[in-house]
């Protein structure tokens, strides 16, 4: 049987071949990127390239797809085996801090770019490479009970918090982390069939999905 027997019935035949000519480069591994890049994978994307610096921590796993055993290798790897082994795509794993200095390099070639840092030097860096090269860049991001979806021509990027607990260390984080990449997962593929650029906002305490660009 077709592992994508669910979303080729639901998408059709066309929406398949163009998920599977794709290329995206997911910008994080951590709880946006490794989730985004997860469901990517499973609704028919197949050319995925992930950058990130990070080694994954235990206390990774109650928000991120890894699992205990993958604790003190690096993110990209650990995902790199857990898309091969669970959706049979073989992702490009990039071990890199993007930079202003290396943006444009390491994103050139993408389809589509997905800011998933969680970090103001690293999201301009890429949002400024995308403005630049130009490339199509969708921003995802969370805060406390907040999450964004924007793209590159209307975000702006936000300063970085104060020192303290970062968002996977308050309660209910794995569920706004759930909503917000599931919305951006369709997000990403309504583009990638058919060109829709959509914003939207999340907000985890009355759980309300509101459509930012209409």
């Amino acid at each position: 049987m077709n592992p994508l027997n669910h979303e080729s019935a639901y998408r059709g035949d066309a929406a398949m071949k163009a998920l599977a000519a794709a290329r995206v480069c997911i910008c994080g591994a951590g709880a946006v990127g490794s989730t985004l890049a997860d469901a990517l994978a499973r609704q028919g994307v197949r050319s995925l390239r992930v950058i990130d610096r990070d080694r994954v921590e235990l206390h990774n796993t109650a928000t991120q797809v890894y699992l205990a055993e993958h604790a003190g290798q690096w993110k990209v790897e650990a995902l790199k085996d857990l898309l091969f082994r669970g959706a049979g795509v073989e992702i490009e794993a990039v071990r890199k801090e993007v930079t202003a200095e290396n943006a444009s390099k390491l994103l050139a070639g993408a389809g589509l770019v997905v800011d998933g840092f969680d970090n103001s030097a690293a999201r301009r860096a890429v949002a400024d490479a995308c403005t630049a090269l130009p490339l199509p860049c969708l921003h995802v991001g969370l805060n406390a009970d907040y999450g964004e979806i924007r793209w590159n021509e209307r975000y702006r990027v936000p300063g970085d918090p104060p020192p303290g607990p970062g968002v996977c260390d308050y309660p209910l984080a794995r569920n706004l982390v759930q909503i917000v990449t599931g919305v951006a997962a369709d997000v990403i593929v309504r583009f990638l069939v058919d060109g829709a650029r959509e914003d939207y906002s999340v907000t985890l305490k009355d759980r309300t999905i509101n459509r930012e660009d209409a």
